[in-house]
């Protein structure tokens, strides 16, 4: 089992995030290892907040050509983190 600092890698911070903050979910990119239960643990530990739902994406590699070579760009995995209603997340 993993610590929950090494399970959460970053916020994602887009446009379309932000909206989703307003609704009391969180955009994060996590180890591509981790399950819903240890993101949902890490959230709490680290956050201080109660968790209502974890939704995972995972995002697989683009091919790209560059000069007549392909290649790969890393794929990643996301978690949308609904959190209990009157609850709030500070990213910076």
């Amino acid at each position: 089992m993993m610590k929950g600092y090494s399970i959460l890698q970053k916020p994602i911070i887009t446009e379309r995030a932000n909206d989703l903050n307003k609704l009391g979910k969180y955009v994060f990119m996590v180890q591509p290892s981790a399950t819903k239960n240890e993101i949902k643990k890490a959230i709490q530990t680290i956050y201080k907040v109660n968790v209502t739902a974890v939704n995972v994406i995972s995002q697989p590699p683009k091919k790209r050509r560059y000069r007549g070579l392909a290649a790969k760009r890393g794929g990643y995995k996301k978690a949308i983190v609904t959190i209990k209603s009157g609850q709030k997340i500070e990213i910076e």
